[in-house]
């Protein structure tokens, strides 16, 4: 009887061709495209979005593998993904396979981010596309997506990302992903956008597990018929992977901060053979800064056109106010050794640097608080970047003059205090919080404590050996090296603010 009853079940693409071979002769059959395509386009306040039934997804991966052969992407690169959620107890246990590729965003992260405009959001379609040939390898979509959507190809030097096959649409045929599918959980259907802007949805009513869909309103519908357990979670989410450390990025920030810190302490010791070399110093750090900035772009010689997204990208705006900081501290650093440049001018540019640094500097801040990221919120970014900033400035200064001779009065108190202040905050980050759950904060505590646990010791190592080596005022030595102990603590801690966030991201699998 099994047998019998085997030879006469059908798969699921052997009913699709069926369907589609009576389609050829039967107009009526048409209709059953409708499953996996709407027959017609979206009209004004709608968009094309995908529409995965859960209760039909096996985790079979024929999405992602149709997918990478299309677009003919990169031998680790994917644009669609399947994970795994998890949750109920005893004999109501739950598992689900969820397929996730890009949810075409009513309000999306990476092309509000994006320094050069590399993306479009289709007014007809609603298809958030990438522009390739715009795209200059910053990386900072990546950042800026809570679904880790966009990725970066290291062949091309760009990002890439799902464009749900828009030319596929555009001739009535679906994407890869759904014409792949044999249990046809994936289709594409068309979505009221002025709804989801205006809608307050939780997580829970976008997809168990995922992020906050508030950030930027996502389009993907989820679908199911079956009870989702309270506690459902997604079957990665304990795990516990170090993030990329970004190290030009590390080197640019770092060290520009410590170049506005110097010149702070420059136009603060007024003139004389300590503030001249103190220019010169941040003038030295701040070329080597902005030389290991283009070093992170997978195409730097577009770096030019930053300027475009001026009016929505705080990386764009860190990048034009930080052109601006150069031009006014290489003047001001001339003006040190050039008499016939004006002392007003010489003054101007002075306060000028100052003022653009700490503007840069802020940028810098906002840069990592608009990404949404708990580990990088503002009071925490903005007192680690300028703290850096302060610093580094006190340590290079006092290293310049224990070098000229002169006993500094009083700095080394100052120095110790902020250090204190700084190091304090940094520890509070190390905190295991009260609540239960893998919340962000404790996974970001945990990956400090345990992965990265010998990055934090060398980090607080190497900063409070350094604040000490001070501690004897006036030895070129002592200055020198405690300098250089600070700078390799605070590199160590920019190191660490990459490496121990928690990037959000859609439920991977068991495995991760």
């Amino acid at each position: 009887m099994l047998l019998q009853e085997q030879a006469t079940l059908q798969t699921p693409v052997a009913v699709f061709s069926a369907h589609h071979e009576r389609a050829a002769v039967e107009p009526e059959q048409a209709q059953f495209y409708k499953r996996l395509l709407p027959l017609s386009k979206p009209k004004t306040g709608e968009q094309y979005a995908f529409k995965v039934d859960m209760d039909r997804c096996t985790g079979c991966k024929a999405c992602v593998s149709a997918c990478h052969s299309l677009n003919g992407l990169d031998e680790n690169e994917t644009w669609r993904d399947v994970g795994t959620i998890q949750g109920g107890c005893g004999s109501d246990a739950y598992a689900q396979t969820i397929t996730t590729a890009c949810h075409h965003c009513v309000d999306p992260g990476c092309l509000n981010g994006c320094p050069v405009l590399a993306y479009e959001k289709d007014p007809e379609t609603g298809i958030v596309r990438h522009l390739d040939d715009q795209c200059i390898g910053c990386q900072y979509c990546v950042l800026k997506c809570p679904y880790d959507v966009p990725k970066y190809s290291k062949k091309l030097g760009i990002v890439r990302k799902c464009d749900m096959c828009h030319n596929r649409l555009a001739e009535g045929e679906a994407p890869a992903c759904v014409q792949a599918c044999p249990t046809e959980a994936i289709s594409i259907t068309i979505v009221d956008t002025s709804g989801i802007l205006e809608s307050s949805k939780s997580e829970r009513d976008f997809l168990p597990a995922a992020p906050e869909p508030s950030y930027t309103k996502p389009t993907t519908r989820y679908v199911t018929n079956k009870f989702i357990p309270a506690n459902v979670e997604a079957s990665d989410n304990y795990a516990l992977h170090p993030e990329h450390a970004h190290y030009p990025l590390v080197f640019m920030l770092t060290l520009m901060q410590l170049s506005v810190g110097l010149y702070a302490a420059a136009l603060l010791a007024g003139e004389g053979a300590a503030s001249t070399v103190t220019r010169v110093f941040a003038f030295v750090a701040m070329s080597l800064g902005l030389i290991a900035s283009t070093s992170h772009l997978g195409r730097p010689l577009g770096a030019w056109r930053a300027f475009l997204g001026l009016r929505r990208s705080w990386l764009s705006r860190e990048i034009v106010v930080f052109g601006g900081f150069s031009a006014v501290a290489g003047l001001y650093t001339a003006a040190a050794f050039l008499p016939f440049i004006p002392e007003m001018i010489e003054k101007l540019s002075g306060y000028g640097t100052l003022l653009i640094g700490l503007v840069g500097t802020f940028c810098s801040v906002m840069i990592y608080q608009d990404t949404q990221r708990p580990f990088w919120r503002l009071p925490v970014s903005g007192g680690k970047f300028f703290g850096t900033a302060i610093l580094l400035g006190l340590a290079g200064f006092l290293s310049v003059l224990s070098f000229t001779g002169l006993r500094p009065s009083g700095l080394f108190v100052v120095l110790f205090l902020f250090a204190a202040l700084k190091f304090g905050l940094e520890a509070l980050q190390l905190r295991l919080p009260a609540e239960g759950g893998m919340t962000p904060a404790r996974k970001s505590a945990l990956l400090l404590r345990r992965p990265l646990k010998a990055y934090t010791f060398a980090r607080f190592a190497f900063g409070i050996a350094g604040v000490l080596c001070f501690a004897v005022p006036g030895s070129p030595v002592l200055g020198g090296l405690g300098f250089l102990l600070l700078l390799t603590g605070e590199l160590l801690e920019r190191a660490l603010f990459f490496m121990a966030v928690a990037a959000p991201k859609m439920p991977g699998s068991i495995t991760s």
